[in-house]
């Protein structure tokens, strides 16, 4: 069976001030054509539809349009629900579209009853393992802590019962939305660690033939059969260097898993740009970056003078300017972001009761800092899908 697995559209973000809904249609234009072009049996989307739980009308129109195109064609998408998803606002109508080859699993009660489809050498179950918040779904598992390793092992464990039932030489996908060992992350996904627990290992997908994942935007080869599309977009200049791309999959009559990358439509290069402003504005190396989208990072000891307006003379499609004098570590005058960059809520809060006391939290107080913040997290999640 030959599959398309894509994530991560982000339907209704923007890229900095820019409008991407033109980028998205061009995305969903190539998605479709890819189809058509490479004779395609199976769509999977691995969460993240939309960029947040109430999306614009525009966008909602852009994946209404994907979906009749997709079943115009006849061929049957699955997808699940990612954390920037609202569940039970994508799983509307599930019941009834489904009837026309669009499955969406939104639930996690659903994680072990597959959409099961068929080729010349037999079935493919798939399952969709939508985001797991552990705080709200953990009581659905049987799980004692919230953990995202935790919830994850119960839903597999579910998704392996099944299989154990089904005709032997049953092929196997498992849709997922997580971030797994190994995968590299960028600063345009909303973090889901829990727990202090950056992620879940690639063990916990034992035992299917192919594991389709969402949430990181870099496309990425776990092992041969775990891998993540990526966004088919840059929505943040530190994606600057990816291919974007989808993964196209077959999977063989025994399971056997080959892969290659199709390459999504560019709707304009990144460029990250670095030194003193002087030197962006002199530099003939920075030529090939005049019409690409530009962040650029300042790193004069003084703040100069209308530096946006100096540097869209030269690059006109400047999005970001950051200024980052070049200053030791220690040096008092470095900024608060700076210091902070890189570390968790959870380690922050752990760095505050260790200045404020002299000494770091125990166990005990981890746990508790844990528990308030996975709380938090919860909540609103609750709140934005209440809107």
């Amino acid at each position: 069976m030959k599959l398309l697995h894509t994530s991560d559209w982000h339907l209704g973000r923007a890229f900095h001030r820019v409008n991407m809904l033109g980028a998205q249609v061009g995305f969903v234009d190539h998605l479709v054509e890819t189809v058509r072009e490479h004779g395609v049996e199976a769509v999977v989307v691995s969460g993240d539809v939309y960029d947040r739980a109430v999306p614009p009308l525009a966008a909602v129109e852009l994946f209404d349009d994907a979906l009749h195109r997709l079943a115009g064609l006849g061929v049957p998408t699955v997808m699940i629900s990612g954390n920037h998803d609202s569940a039970r606002r994508l799983g509307v109508g599930a019941g009834l579209i489904d009837r026309a080859g669009i499955h969406l699993r939104t639930d996690p009660a659903g994680c072990g009853s597959p959409v099961v489809l068929h080729d010349a050498h037999g079935d493919v179950a798939f399952y969709g393992l939508p985001y797991l918040e552990p705080a709200l779904v953990k009581a659905e598992f049987g799980v004692e802590r919230a953990g995202h390793e935790a919830v994850l092992a119960a839903a597999m464990d579910r998704v392996r019962a099944d299989l154990a039932t089904r005709a032997r030489g049953t092929r196997s996908v498992v849709l997922a939305h997580a971030f797994v060992t190994g995968g590299e992350p960028s600063d345009s996904e909303r973090d889901i660690t829990v727990g202090g627990v950056a992620a879940v290992p690639c063990g916990v997908f034992d035992g299917v033939d192919y594991v389709a994942l969402g949430h990181l935007h870099g496309c990425q080869t776990l092992t041969g059969r775990v891998r993540y599309s990526g966004s088919p977009l840059p929505y943040s200049f530190s994606e600057a260097a990816h291919r974007k791309s989808m993964w196209l999959v077959d999977l063989d009559a025994d399971g056997t898993v080959t892969a290659e990358r199709v390459d999504c439509p560019v709707p304009r290069a990144l460029a990250r740009l670095r030194g003193t402003l002087e030197e962006l504005l002199a530099d003939p190396g920075l030529t090939p970056h005049e019409e690409a989208w530009v962040e650029a990072t300042l790193t004069d000891a003084v703040r100069p003078a209308d530096p946006m307006a100096r540097l869209t003379e030269r690059f006109p499609h400047t999005l970001s300017l950051v200024f980052d004098p070049e200053r030791a570590p220690d040096d008092p005058a470095v900024s608060y972001a700076r210091r902070l960059a890189g570390r968790s809520d959870q380690q922050i809060a752990e760095d505050f009761v260790s200045h404020v006391r002299g000494a770091g939290p125990d166990d005990h107080e981890q746990a508790v800092l844990r528990d308030a913040f996975d709380a938090v997290r919860a909540d609103d999640t609750l709140r934005e899908v209440a809107r």
